[in-house]
C-alpha cells in the first residue's frame, strides 16, 4: 500500500498548441484535457494503475469539482473539510513538448483542516510500505509541515517531493526529521547544496550533489534531471540512468511518475539500479504521453534504459 497526501490539490487543465507559444498572439488549441491534479494524486494515480493499492489523501468538500473528477477515476481517496474549492491549474503544452505551468495558490487550509489531515493520514500509515508527501503547502500552512509530518511518522518509510520555502525548511531538519526517499529536480537539488541547477544536469555533479544530502542523514535522492535521466544516491553508492530515445510531448507528471515507478520497483523488492531503471522508465513514458495523460506498465518499457554505476566525487 502506497499512502499520498496532497495538501494543494487541484483540477489541471492542459491546453496543446500546435505551434510555438508567442506572448500577445492569439493561438487555437490542438487538444485541451482536464484531470484531476496535484502531485501526490498523480502519484496515486500512477501506482493504481499498475493494479497496486493506494490512497490519495487531500483536503476537499462535497461536490467540488476534483472530488467528482477523483471518483470518475475510480482513485480510492480520503479528504477533510477546506475552506474552498481546489485551486484550477493551467499548463500550455508545444508541440515540441515544452510546457509553461500557471498554477494558482490555492484555498487556504485552516490549523483545524491540518490536524485532520494530519490525523487522518496517520491513521493510514500503519498500513503503508511508504508515504508520499507532494507538492507545495497551501495559503496558511506553515513552511515546516512537512518537517512535522515526517517526525511523526517515524516509523513508516516516507518519500518526499516538494521545493521552495517547505523543502529548504525540511533540508533545515534533516538531523531530526530526514525522509527515506527524497525526489528533488535539478533546480531543487540546487536550492538544497548551492550548486548550480545547469551544472547538474551532468550526472557525476548531480550525483555529488546528492550524496550531501545522505550524508546529513537522507536515506536516498532520486534526482531527475529532464533529457540527462536521473540520478540515485543512497550511502551504499550512485547510479545513473540515461533516458530512452522519446518524441517528447508534455513533461506534466513527469517527474511524478518517476517517484511512482521508483516506489513500484521497491515493491517488488528490486536492487537500487532496477529501481531508478524503473524511476526512469516511468518518468519518460509520461513524457511522451499528450497532455495530463499518465502512464500504465504497457507505457513503460525499463529495458530500453541504461542504468550505470558512478562514484559520487567529494563534495565541495
Amino acid at each position: 500500500m502506497i499512502i499520498t497526501l496532497t495538501a494543494n490539490p487541484s483540477i489541471d487543465r492542459t491546453v496543446t498548441l500546435p505551434e510555438p507559444l508567442h506572448r500577445g498572439a492569439v493561438h487555437r488549441a490542438l487538444t485541451v484535457s482536464t484531470h484531476p491534479g496535484g502531485k501526490g494524486i498523480n502519484v496515486s494515480r500512477v501506482v493504481a494503475a499498475a493494479g497496486v493499492p493506494t490512497i490519495a489523501v487531500l483536503p476537499g468538500n462535497t461536490g467540488d469539482p476534483l472530488l467528482r473528477a477523483l471518483a470518475e477515476t475510480g482513485l480510492d481517496h480520503r479528504t477533510v473539510r477546506t475552506s474552498g474549492p481546489a485551486r484550477s491549474n493551467l499548463t500550455i503544452a508545444e508541440i515540441d513538448g515544452t510546457t509553461t505551468k500557471i498554477n494558482e495558490p490555492g484555498a487556504t487550509l485552516a490549523i483545524e483542516s491540518r490536524d485532520a489531515l494530519t490525523d487522518l493520514l496517520l491513521g493510514l500509515a500503519s498500513t503503508a510500505s511508504w508515504v508520499v508527501l507532494s507538492g507545495s503547502l497551501p495559503p496558511a500552512v506553515p513552511d515546516d509541515w512537512y518537517v512535522d509530518l515526517v517526525r511523526k511518522l517515524r516509523d513508516t518509510r516516507v518519500a518526499v517531493d516538494t521545493s521552495d520555502a517547505p523543502l529548504l525548511a525540511l533540508a533545515a531538519e534533516f538531523s531530526s526529521a530526514a525522509p527515506q526517499l527524497l525526489k528533488p529536480n535539478s533546480e531543487e537539488l540546487a536550492q538544497l547544496t548551492g550548486f548550480d541547477a545547469a551544472e547538474l544536469e551532468q550526472p557525476e555533479m548531480a550525483a555529488r550533489a546528492a550524496a550531501i544530502l545522505v550524508e546529513r542523514g537522507v536515506g536516498a535522492v532520486l534526482a531527475t534531471l529532464g533529457r540527462a535521466g536521473a540520478v540515485l544516491v543512497t550511502a551504499d553508492g550512485a547510479w545513473h540512468a540515461a533516458a530512452p530515445s522519446i518524441t517528447p510531448r508534455s513533461t506534466v507528471g513527469a517527474g511524478d511518475s518517476a517517484l511512482a515507478g521508483y516506489l513500484l520497483a521497491d515493491l517488488d523488492g528490486a536492487g537500487p539500479a532496477d529501481r531508478l531503471r524503473n524511476a526512469v522508465a516511468y518518468g519518460s513514458a509520461a513524457t511522451a504521453l499528450p497532455g495530463t495523460g499518465l502512464p500504465g506498465p504497457h507505457h513503460t518499457d525499463p529495458r530500453a534504459v541504461s542504468v550505470t554505476t558512478l562514484a559520487p566525487l567529494p563534495h565541495r
